[in-house]
């Protein structure tokens, strides 16, 4: 049985230009096209429905910021061309395209030392090296060292591809990526809980 993406986002309890990003991002791989309509499996709806929530509580730090994204667009940057989440970019381009500028507590982000990032609720990629920042003249942040440690190709197995060598970065990416992970702000950065001093 094939959905609509309005059906689909009915399904998921989310709203359309929700979904549509997740279809947008190159994510959802079993989708097809009925003229302008885009058609996608119940089966892999109801994969997305249950996909895990993050688990936090292992992590070191009693909060870690959330970085929320949006579908990749295009910039006109000397050090980038894109900024945003796609599945379809290189490795470099994904690094480059998330790792700044932001509005943020970049100490708390440090703090945290691992940054998931979501594409409508869902952690798409993993950054780490997040020990040193940079601050603009409009306040905004960046992450120079930050390392990709690894992104999502295919959110409804799902598959993930791991990038850093590290054995830390490769846990970290492996815990959260594919997973669920709500986050409400105003902004790019998120803050939550990791519940973790509950198990101190």
């Amino acid at each position: 049985m094939l959905l609509t993406t309005g059906q689909a986002a009915g399904e998921l309890g989310c709203a359309v230009t929700t979904f549509r990003r997740l279809v947008h991002a190159g994510l959802l791989p079993d989708i097809s096209r009925r003229g302008v309509r885009v058609m996608i499996p119940l089966d892999s709806v109801q994969a997305l429905g249950r996909r895990r929530h993050a688990s936090l509580e292992g992590l070191d730090a009693e909060e870690i910021a959330v970085l929320r994204v949006d579908t990749a667009q295009r910039v006109d940057e000397p050090d980038r061309r894109w900024i945003g989440f796609a599945a379809s970019l290189t490795p470099d381009e994904l690094l480059k395209a998330l790792r700044g500028w932001w509005r943020c507590d970049a100490a708390s982000v440090a703090t945290g030392g691992v940054l998931p990032v979501t594409l409508s609720g869902y952690v798409v990629a993993v950054l780490t090296g997040l020990q040193r920042w940079e601050k603009n003249t409009e306040g905004r942040h960046a992450f120079p060292d930050a390392r990709l440690a690894g992104y999502v190709t295919d959110l409804i197995s799902p598959q993930f591809s791991l990038t850093s060598r590290t054995d830390q970065d490769r846990h970290l990416a492996e815990l959260l990526l594919g997973t669920r992970l709500p986050s409400h702000s105003g902004g790019a950065i998120a803050y939550v809980p990791t519940n973790s001093a509950n198990h101190s």
